[in-house]
């Protein structure tokens, strides 16, 4: 027997959701479980006992929180972290690189980071273009799950671009075939080249 939800339930899952999406926007906060269990409390809700939103709810919250509240500069941080992007994809070309993330969906806020996928057999290879290139970084690794639910660890290396923060994560030259699982809709990834930033920022002037 399936157990109904009240409407006040409904209620509360929809606030929880709005609250977690002003979260992500206003704070710059990039985890949604961190996000919803942050949103929980706010509201005086355990987040133990509830039911949270997908993630994929808190983002198109995200969407609906900019447009609804962030029109007037929204538009302008997102299209500078793309430009910043579109110079981070032409910089990476030697390594077939990839723009991944919320400057990709266009649900990017002004705390906003660039996240690249680029391809090499050997990692150390893009340190050594980062050292050519005069580029100081920091590198560290994330963990990213494939289609299959098996969990790889990856080299990331960090820098900035004038105020804008990029991510590099290094996979391997077939990795491009097959794109790890998104955190948003456990699907895989989106991956855009630089013909297709180029063509959202042709579309967004």
């Amino acid at each position: 027997m399936n157990r109904r939800v009240s409407p006040q339930s409904d209620d509360l899952r929809r606030l929880l959701t709005q609250e977690a999406a002003r979260i992500m926007s206003d704070e710059g906060v990039r985890d949604f479980l961190f996000a919803k269990r942050k949103a929980a409390e706010r509201l005086g809700l355990d987040p133990r006992r509830m039911h949270l939103p997908t993630n994929l709810e808190v983002e198109a919250a995200l969407a609906e929180h900019q447009r609804l509240f962030q029109s007037d500069s929204q538009p302008s941080h997102l299209r500078h972290l793309r430009e910043t992007a579109r110079n981070a994809l032409k910089l990476f070309a030697p390594f077939n690189p990839r723009l991944v993330g919320p400057v990709l969906a266009g649900t990017a806020s002004e705390h906003g980071i660039v996240y690249l996928h680029v391809f090499s057999d050997m990692a150390e290879d893009v340190a050594i273009y980062l050292m050519e290139k005069n580029i100081p970084y920091e590198n560290s690794a994330r963990k990213l799950k494939s289609g299959a639910g098996i969990q790889s660890e990856y080299p990331v290396y960090k820098f900035v671009a004038g105020d804008v923060p990029i991510e590099v994560t290094v996979f391997e030259v077939d990795g491009i075939r097959e794109a790890p699982i998104s955190p948003v809709d456990g699907r895989p990834m989106k991956r855009g080249s630089l013909k297709e930033v180029e063509l959202l920022l042709a579309v967004s002037e």
